[in-house]
């Protein structure tokens, strides 16, 4: 597979296989990964690789959360999200896309506005890592500045890509990001790091229909200034 290949194939798969995933192909992906550029080298990434039960204890427990969010509101405040992922107002173009990729989704898989029952069951599928073998979880000492985070994209930009090489598919996911507070302890994190983000790795579920939902992007030109 091309780089080119790579990028264009990847895409946040929704469903997954339970077919394994080797600690030895999994040590390669991160290997290769790690070659990502870094302000003066630091190489801010740590990662934390949940399988088995270490992935399902997990699961259990930010979905117990979660429905407990949902059941009373009023414990939104136990589970803030330590930085801004998103702006805390959506407006004009970012907004658009924001409802395209939301009733798409949702759409494809007949969820209808209003029906809270089926969108809280496919939002917990986040915290199921859709089934994925294999989950990870991202932490940054706080000590380090926000263009860290700039590090850290390029970060997981590979990891995406040498897992498509290999045949594997990806879901990065800041859903979690609001259940730090349950997730950091779980794995061992120290209070000197700071939640970026989870990912699902494996294998995709080809039959399943949520896999063929692939966003579109916007043409070079509304993004671009040509300056002479």
């Amino acid at each position: 597979m091309t780089v080119d290949e790579a990028i264009n194939s990847r895409m946040s798969v929704r469903a997954f296989t339970q077919q394994p995933v080797t600690q030895d192909l999994i040590t390669q992906i991160l290997q290769l990964a790690s070659r990502a550029a870094s302000g003066n080298n630091a190489q801010p990434w740590k990662v934390y690789v949940l399988q088995g039960k270490s992935k399902n204890g997990l699961v259990e427990k930010v979905c117990a959360a979660h429905d407990a969010l949902r059941a009373d509101p009023s414990l939104a405040s136990q589970y803030p999200e330590e930085y801004d992922y998103y702006p805390q107002k959506w407006v004009g173009q970012y907004l658009e896309r924001r409802r395209e990729n939301g009733w798409g989704l949702y759409g494809l898989l007949g969820i209808t506005k209003g029906d809270k029952d089926k969108m809280h069951a496919q939002h917990q599928r986040n915290f199921r890592f859709f089934d994925a073998p294999v989950g990870m979880m991202f932490t940054v000492d706080r000590v380090m500045g926000r263009g860290s985070l700039i590090d850290y994209g390029m970060f997981l930009e590979n990891l995406m890509l040498a897992a498509r090489e290999r045949g594997l598919h990806t879901c990065p996911q800041a859903a979690w990001n609001g259940f730090a507070k349950v997730i950091m302890p779980h794995i061992g994190a120290g209070p000197e790091e700071m939640l970026v983000c989870g990912m699902a790795l494996g294998y995709a579920d080809e039959q399943a229909v949520v896999n063929t939902f692939y966003t579109p992007r916007v043409s070079t030109q509304e993004f671009t200034r040509w300056l002479d």
